[in-house]
């Protein structure tokens, strides 16, 4: 394990009628949670290729037991506001004791090792990496400090997201690089097209 990386997932307890909603309206909810364990199946196994220290954010509860095993994850809880505050506050966590953290979701089916290897690689040279995410956000984000104007009073799930980080941090001055563009499995369509692909 490297312990001077630090790599954040943020996942949704997988409970039916609570994840993957746009799917369940086009599929029903017994056929969203389904996928969506299959999502966490395949984070958790590029997550475990990595060497790195893995926090683990829930979004509503840590469980007794479930497949993330604690010897791998450090298992802790969202906390926060929207997306943007609850994802400053894992990378000020991270952030206190690594010199790099890369935060990924769960939603990126053909996200690999190597990709956040890369992420880890390029924050040797600019301030934030990012994965761009075919529907306009970004699959992962990797910082080496907080840049707080880049998550707050953001209206997040929309088209602009990465566009408008990007914009905030030119205005601060800060450099990027970016990784390839993946899609985010958040649509039928999108779940057909990776089944198509693997």
């Amino acid at each position: 394990m490297n312990n001077n990386r630090a790599l954040l997932l943020f996942v949704r307890n997988p409970e039916k009628g609570k994840v993957k909603t746009r799917l369940a309206k086009e599929l029903g909810d017994d056929k969203a949670l389904e996928i969506y364990l299959e999502l966490l199946n395949l984070t958790r196994a590029v997550a475990m290729a990595i060497p790195a220290e893995r926090l683990l954010f829930y979004s509503n509860f840590i469980p007794q037991s479930d497949d993330w095993p604690e010897s791998l994850f450090q298992k802790h809880l969202q906390s926060g506001g929207d997306l943007g505050a609850r994802m400053e506050a894992a990378f000020h966590q991270a952030l206190e004791t690594h010199p790099k953290a890369v935060i990924i979701g769960s939603d990126c089916p053909e996200l690999r090792p190597e990709i956040i290897e890369q992420a880890f690689t390029q924050l040797d040279d600019c301030d934030a990496v990012f994965g761009p995410a075919n529907d306009g956000g970004y699959y992962l984000l990797g910082l080496k400090s907080v840049i707080p104007g880049i998550f707050r009073d953001m209206v997040w799930s929309t088209k602009s997201v990465l566009s408008e980080t990007l914009d905030r941090l030119k205005a601060a001055g800060k450099t990027y690089a970016f990784l390839p563009e993946l899609s985010d499995v958040d649509h039928v369509e999108d779940w057909e097209r990776y089944l198509l692909t693997r």
